[in-house]
Formats: structure tokens, C-alpha cells, sequence
């Protein structure tokens, strides 16, 4: 049986206030020219279909036309989409009863009922809603898909987020194990699996601080067959397994991801093998460009000549074509004014670009130069630290230069007054 598995199309995505519907378009086109290459028994889409819980109707029009033309292009192939932290889970699951009479099972919340017994009351959770067999077109071999949307912290009633995560997994693996025994299991989920690699700087997931919702699966022997997951922008295997990946997003979501492979999985499953994922890479219809590229800013008279070397001129009618790039300008905070900055928008503006933002540069500064400096080590030396010496070091880290004689007076009066002396 194949399988293709994506997640995180992010549609009605706005990019630095830019558009992308036209580039989720192409995105979807593209993925319908692999089914119908393919043909594969199902498509499984993991969550954050939509940017937004409230997408816009150009966004939910593009999407139900390429279910209409998936399913007419591969009327035998199943598609099993959850909802993802981004989707508005019971708006995704609102067409569920007519959508399923064209083989396209959405899950977007995880039904329960509260009930009584011997221990008390407790909720209910129906993990049988979350199991969907499939068979397969050309031999007949099922497969049976866990479809688990992103699970919030309503649903996971636990003493820790981890752990409750953990157990509704486990305990809804156990049951599809009960009701087929004989069969494969490919899970499907979203959420942030402990280790994955994210992006340091601009990461655009929506990762909780301190890593409360991070998810680890140490220990687990009865796990599925295969699990593909949805949250995590870039493709990675998980808890570096061979039978869990991270599909990726379809587009890069910020300047972080400028290098990240972007493409869909092609999972085949075999009875008496292990599942085998073949990467379908996509090429996004817009690169994302940063100039220059390395951490330094330059003079805006280099990065003018920059500009001119490595974009692009508009086209003969100064429309942008259809594949610009997206760009970052990196200048030196010291070297740059008004005017130049305007001049570099204008420049721009003449190729086939779209300017993102213009980001100043603090030039690095050797603080062993500086009268005073001292090296922190450890908590103590910053609490036991001349006020007077920090702001003298951030004044030339900011400016690039030291403070004047009447400037470091200005200071020292101001912390007397803040602090004054018994």
C-alpha cells in the first residue's frame, strides 16, 4: 500500500504582509500532478491545514477545489486530514458527514463523554472515532490509520503534558491493536517531539516557552508501524527512529527556514517488511534571499552593488514574474540614514524582489578595549556589577563608540538619584 503524508500547509499564510495564496495554489497543484502519478491508496495531511483559525473564503475555496480534484483525479484513494494547533478544529471538522461520502475523513477534535464508574466519574475518551481502516486498491492488505489532532490540554488531563500525551497514544494504539490484530499501523499526529530541531532565531512554530508541550516517547515498544507528524517545519526523523518522521511545512514559514527542504512523503507498506518513505521533493515557487548572507551588515553602497549583481530586473512591463524572491537586506547600523534606506527601496523595487525588511546591523565590538570591561562568570558578577560599567559597554556596543566625558557625568548623576547615598 502507498501512502503520501504532508502536514502544515499553513494556507492563508501572510508572508511579511505579503499574499501566499497564489503560491499555496501552486503548492496543491503540484501535489495533485503526484497523485495522479502515484496513485496512491491515501493522502494523509497532519494538521495546520489552515494559518489561522479564521481563514479567509479565498483560503477555504482553494482548499475544498483541490479536495474536489484529488478525489475526482483518484476516486479510489482515501484522505484522512487531522487539525493542527493553527486549525480551528471544530470549523475544520463542521463538513465531516458530507465530506466522508467522498472518502475524505476529517478529524479535528477528539470525542469523549463523561461517565460513571466504580471509581468515580471521569471522561470517556472514543478512541474507536480516531481508527480508520483502509484497504488497499491493487491487493486488498489494510492498513489501519490513527488520525490524532493536535491534542490540547482539555483532552490531555494529566499531571503533566508529556505524560498525558504519552498514555492517549499509547492507550489508542492498544485498541486499534485489539480490533486488528493483524493489520499495520500508521499514525498520524501533531505535536512538538522532544529533540526535534527547530529554527534558534524567527522560528515560526508555535512553540510553548520552557517546553512544556514537548513530547517524549522514551520506552515505547508497542508503538505504530509508522507515525508521521505535523508542527515541526523541518524534515527530520523523530527520537531518531527509522519509523517516525516530521514531514516538513510545504513553504518556508520565516527567513530561519531559508534552507529547509520543502516535498511530501510516499510511504509504502508492506506486510512483511518495515515501512519504506521516499522523499517527493517540492521547489516553493518563491526563494527566500538574504543579503548578504553571512551575520554582518554592509555600507549601503556595497549592498546596492549587491543587489544589482545577484537579483533580477523586472520584467519589460515592471510587473514582478512569477517567480521573485523574497528578500532580507542586512546594513550596518552606523552606516546607513534615512535616505539610503529609501534609495535601497527603490532600488528593489526595480527588481524582481519583494523586500521583506531591511535589517540594521550592530557591528560586532571588541569590549576587551573598553576601560572597566570585566568578564561575567557566573550570577554573582552581575549582581555585584557597576551599573555605570554595564551602560558604559551597551553604549558602545550600540553606538560603536565611547561615551564623552559630560555623557558618563549625565549617567553617574542619574544612578546618584536613582540610588542615592545614605
Amino acid at each position: 500500500m502507498r501512502i503520501i503524508a504532508t502536514s502544515d500547509w499553513h494556507i492563508g499564510n501572510l508572508f511579511h504582509g505579503n499574499d501566499r495564496l497564489p503560491e499555496h495554489e501552486h503548492f496543491l497543484e503540484w501535489l495533485l500532478s503526484q497523485i495522479k502519478e502515484q496513485q496512491p491508496d491515501a493522502l494523509l495531511v497532519a494538521g495546520d491545514v489552515f494559518d489561522n483559525g479564521n481563514p479567509s473564503a479565498a483560503a477555504q475555496s482553494i482548499y475544498y477545489k483541490f479536495l474536489a480534484d484529488a478525489t475526482r483525479t483518484c476516486p479510489d484513494m482515501r484522505i484522512v486530514i487531522t487539525a493542527g494547533n493553527h486549525d480551528s478544529a471544530s470549523r475544520l471538522e463542521a463538513p465531516r458527514e458530507l465530506l466522508t461520502r467522498y472518502h475524505v475523513e476529517i478529524r479535528g477534535t477528539v470525542k469523549r463523554e463523561w461517565t460513571k464508574n466504580e471509581d468515580g466519574e471521569a471522561w470517556k475518551i472514543n478512541y474507536d472515532d480516531l481508527i480508520i481502516p483502509i484497504t488497499g486498491k491493487e491487493y486488498g492488505e489494510m492498513v489501519v490509520v490513527l488520525a490524532v489532532p493536535y491534542l490540547r490540554n482539555d483532552i490531555v488531563q494529566n499531571a503533566g503534558y508529556s505524560a498525558g500525551v504519552n498514555q492517549f497514544l499509547r492507550e489508542l494504539t492498544q485498541r486499534a491493536r485489539e480490533k486488528y490484530p493483524e493489520a499495520k499501523l500508521v499514525m498520524m499526529a501533531h505535536m512538538y517531539a522532544k529533540g526535534a530541531d527547530i529554527a534558534q532565531k524567527d522560528a515560526s512554530e508555535k512553540i510553548v516557552i520552557g517546553g512544556q508541550e514537548e513530547v517524549s516517547m522514551e520506552d515505547w515498544t508497542d508503538h505504530p508501524d509508522y507515525l508521521t507528524c505535523g508542527h515541526i517545519h523541518k524534515r527530520q526523523h523523530i527520537w531518531n527512529t527509522d519509523w517516525a518522521r516530521y514531514t516538513g511545512s510545504i513553504l518556508p514559514m520565516s527567513f530561519a527556514e531559508t534552507d529547509y527542504r520543502h516535498g511530501v512523503d510516499l510511504v509504502t507498506i508492506s506486510a512483511d517488511r518495515k515501512p519504506k518513505a521516499e522523499f517527493l521533493e517540492y521547489t516553493p515557487q518563491h526563494k527566500l534571499r538574504v543579503l548578504p548572507e553571512g551575520d554582518e551588515g554592509l555600507t549601503p553602497k556595497k549592498l546596492q552593488k549587491l543587489i544589482n549583481k545577484e537579483l533580477a530586473d523586472r520584467g519589460t512591463d515592471g510587473e514582478l514574474t512569477d517567480d521573485f524572491v523574497y528578500v532580507v537586506l542586512k546594513v550596518k547600523q552606523d552606516r546607513v540614514n534615512n535616505d539610503e534606506i529609501n534609495a535601497l527601496e527603490a532600488l528593489i523595487a526595480k527588481k524582481n524582489a519583494v523586500l521583506c525588511r531591511i535589517q540594521k546591523v550592530i557591528p560586532m565590538t571588541d569590549l576587551s578595549t573598553i576601560t572597566g570591561n570585566q568578564q561575567i562568570q557566573s550570577i554573582d558578577n552581575i549582581l555585584n556589577r557597576d551599573p555605570l560599567e554595564a551602560i558604559k559597554e551597551s553604549f558602545v556596543i550600540r553606538h560603536d563608540r565611547e561615551m564623552t566625558e559630560h555623557q558618563e557625568s549625565m549617567v553617574r548623576a542619574l544612578l546618584e538619584d536613582i540610588n542615592p547615598k545614605d
